[in-house]
C-alpha cells in the first residue's frame, strides 16, 4: 500500500518535471499518445491508492471501534476486569505489540496530532518484559489449576459468574504468541500445548494471520523435543502437504524416520512394552519437587482431611482481647482455622473504609515486590527494607540485587505515623494478639498482578541465618498477621505445604498464626504460600511482630517445641 502511494506520487513528479523540461509535446500527436498512456496507468494506480487507503481506514476504524467498546466496558471496574488474566495477558499484548502494529498502520498518513500522541504515550506503555510477564502467568495457572488450553483460551476460567462478566478469548495469534513465548524459554512442553490450540482454532476455520505451516514447524520441533518422534512425524508430513518444498521439514522428515527407526529397534531389544514406555514418559513428565507438588495441590483444593478428634479442635467462639474493655463491649469473632500449627481468622476486622484508604495510601508506592535469597529463603531484610521500602535477591552471577521472580506483587509500606486508621490498625492487632507490634516492621500492603503468586517460604529467619533481621535489633519473627482486603473469585488461597492447610481469602477477615515457639525455636510447619490468583484481585497486608518487648507478653517455654 505505502510502495503504490511512494509511486504514485514519484510518478506525478516525474511526470510534471518532464513537462516542463520537454514542453513541446503539443508538437507531435505521437508523442501526446503516450502521455495518454501514462495519464491512464497513473489514473489507475490513483484509484488502487484510494481504494488501499480506504481498506487502511476500515481497518482503523474496525480496531478504534473494537477498542472503544472493550475500554468503556473495562473502565466501569478496572480491577474486575483484570483480574480475569486472559484480559491481563491481552492488555499487554495490545499495548506492547498491537499499538505498534497500527502506529506502524497509519505513522504516513494519519495527522501529526495522532502520531505525536501515540509516541508520547508509548513510552508509558508495556513492554517485552511485561508481555513475557503476562503470557507466563497464564502458564502458570494452567499448571497450577490443571486447566486445559482450550478453557483458557475460551475464557471459561473456575469461577467465573454473572458478576465477573469479563469474559474474554484468545485468537489464533494470541495462542501462537503463548507457544513462542514458551519456545524462547526451551519450554517445549507449554510450546507444545498452545501451538496445538493455535493450529485447532485455525482448523475450526478462524481467521488468522498466521498460516498452519508456520505453526506445525514450531510443533513438530517442539514436539520432537519432548521425545515423541511419532507425533513429530506426524505434524512434519502434514507440513509437507501444505509446503512440500519446505527445506527444514524435508530435513527433519528423513531425521525423524531414521532416529523413530533406531527408537524402536532398541526398544524391541530391551523388550520394552507400549504400556512401560507409556509409564516412563509420565513418570519423566511427573519428576518434579514433591513440595511444588504437595503446594499446587492445595491450591486447587485438594488438601488433606483432618482426623475427627483434629476437627473437634476448629471451632468459633467471641474473644475480648485479653479484657480489653474496647472488646469487652464488642467482642471479636474468631474462627480456629488449624490447629497444629494454630492458625486463626479474625472475622469483619477490618472495615470497608479503612481497607479503602490503606489502598488509597499504598497506590502511588506500589513497587515490585522484591525478596531474598531463594536457596536460603530469607525473606527482606530490614536494611533493604529501611533504605529502599523493598528488599532484593543478589544474583549469583552479576552479584547485582535483582527482582525475585517467584514472587509475582506489588508492595508497599506503611508507617503509623501517616494516618490515624494505620495507628489504628496497628493499635487493634496489638489488642487483640497481646504483643506489642512498637518492634514490629511496618504494615506492608500488597496488591497481586495476574497469576500473582508468592511460593513456599518461611517468615522467620532461621539458625543459618543469624543476620536475617540484625539490622531491626528486634529479634525475629514471631508472628505473623495478615489482612485479606479483598475477595478472590478463584485460587489465591494461603496454603501451608508441610501440613496440608489451606485458608481462602475473605475480605474484612485476618489470619494470624506464631512463626515461633515459646521457646525461640523456628516452627518449621509454618512454611506457606500464596497461590496464584485464577480470577479476580487479591489484596493484602501484613503486620511481622518480632521477638523485642514479648518478654512478659508471650513467656518462653523450656522445651525445643514448646
Amino acid at each position: 500500500m505505502e510502495i503504490r502511494s511512494v509511486w504514485c506520487v514519484l510518478l506525478i513528479t516525474s511526470l510534471l518535471h518532464k513537462s516542463s523540461a520537454h514542453n513541446d509535446f503539443f508538437t507531435s500527436i505521437g508523442q501526446m499518445t503516450d502521455l495518454l498512456f501514462t495519464e491512464k496507468d497513473l489514473v489507475m494506480s490513483l484509484k488502487d491508492y484510494i481504494k488501499a487507503e480506504e481498506r487502511k481506514l476500515e481497518q482503523v476504524k474496525q480496531w478504534a471501534e473494537k477498542l472503544d467498546d472493550l475500554t468503556a466496558t473495562a473502565t466501569q471496574d478496572p480491577e474486575g476486569f483484570l483480574g480475569h488474566p486472559v484480559n491481563a495477558f491481552k492488555l499487554m499484548k495490545r499495548l506492547n505489540t498491537e499499538w505498534g502494529e497500527v502506529e506502524d498502520l497509519v505513522l504516513r498518513d494519519m495527522s501529526e496530532g495522532f502520531i505525536s500522541n501515540l509516541t508520547l504515550q508509548r513510552q508509558y506503555f508495556p513492554n517485552d518484559e511485561d508481555q513475557t510477564g503476562a503470557a507466563k502467568a497464564l502458564l502458570r495457572l494452567q499448571d497450577t489449576y490443571k486447566l486445559d488450553t482450550q478453557t483458557i483460551s475460551t475464557g471459561d476460567l473456575p469461577g467465573m459468574s454473572s458478576e465477573l462478566p469479563y469474559k474474554s478469548t484468545l485468537s489464533v495469534e494470541d495462542c501462537f504468541e503463548l507457544g513462542k513465548i514458551a519456545y524462547s524459554d526451551t519450554d517445549y512442553y507449554h510450546t507444545e500445548l498452545w501451538m496445538a490450540q493455535a493450529l485447532r482454532q485455525l482448523d475450526e476455520g478462524e481467521d488468522s494471520s498466521i498460516d498452519a505451516v508456520t505453526i506445525l514447524d514450531y510443533l513438530s520441533y517442539s514436539v520432537y523435543q519432548q521425545g515423541e518422534l511419532e507425533i513429530a512425524l506426524m505434524y512434519t508430513k502434514r507440513l509437507l502437504t501444505l509446503d512440500p518444498d519446505h527445506q527444514r521439514a524435508n530435513g527433519n522428515l528423513k531425521y525423524f524416520e531414521f532416529q523413530l527407526s533406531k527408537q524402536k529397534k532398541v526398544e524391541k531389544e530391551q523388550g520394552l512394552t507400549e504400556e512401560a514406555r507409556q509409564k516412563r514418559e509420565t513418570d519423566r513428565k511427573n519428576d518434579f519437587l514433591p513440595e511444588k507438588r504437595k503446594y499446587e495441590k492445595l491450591c486447587r483444593g485438594e488438601g488433606i482431611r483432618l482426623t475427627p478428634r483434629r476437627q473437634s479442635r476448629l471451632f468459633c467462639n467471641l474473644v475480648d482481647g485479653n479484657r480489653h474493655p474496647y472488646y469487652v463491649m464488642g467482642p471479636v469473632k474468631l474462627e480456629v482455622e488449624w490447629d497444629r500449627p494454630r492458625i486463626v481468622r479474625y472475622h469483619d476486622i477490618i472495615s470497608e473504609r479503612e481497607m479503602e484508604k490503606v489502598k488509597e495510601l499504598a497506590k502511588p508506592r506500589l513497587r515490585r515486590a522484591t525478596i531474598s535469597n531463594p536457596i536460603t529463603g530469607v525473606l527482606e531484610t530490614a536494611q533493604y527494607r529501611i533504605s529502599k521500602r523493598r528488599a532484593t535477591v543478589h544474583d549469583p552471577q552479576t552479584g547485582e540485587l535483582t527482582t525475585a521472580q517467584y514472587r509475582v506483587s506489588k508492595s508497599a509500606w506503611l508507617a503509623a505515623y501517616e494516618h490515624p486508621v494505620v495507628d489504628r490498625i496497628n493499635q487493634r492487632i496489638q489488642d487483640l494478639t497481646g504483643l506489642d507490634v512498637s518492634t514490629a516492621e511496618e504494615l506492608q500492603v500488597a496488591n497481586y498482578g495476574v497469576g500473582g503468586q508468592y511460593e513456599p517460604h518461611f517468615d522467620f529467619g532461621r539458625k543459618d541465618e543469624p543476620d536475617a533481621f540484625k539490622e531491626l535489633g528486634t529479634g525475629n519473627r514471631i508472628a505473623t498477621w495478615l489482612f485479606y482486603m479483598s475477595d478472590v473469585a478463584a485460587g489465591g488461597a494461603t496454603v501451608f505445604p508441610e501440613v496440608g492447610a489451606s485458608v481462602k481469602p475473605m475480605k474484612g477477615t485476618a489470619v494470624f498464626w506464631y512463626n515461633l515457639f515459646p521457646s525461640g525455636e523456628g516452627d518449621y510447619s509454618t512454611r506457606h504460600a500464596a497461590c496464584p490468583v485464577l480470577l479476580g484481585n487479591k489484596w493484602v497486608s501484613n503486620k511481622w511482630i518480632h521477638e523485642r518487648g514479648q518478654e512478659f507478653r508471650r513467656r518462653c517455654g523450656l522445651q525445643l517445641s514448646d
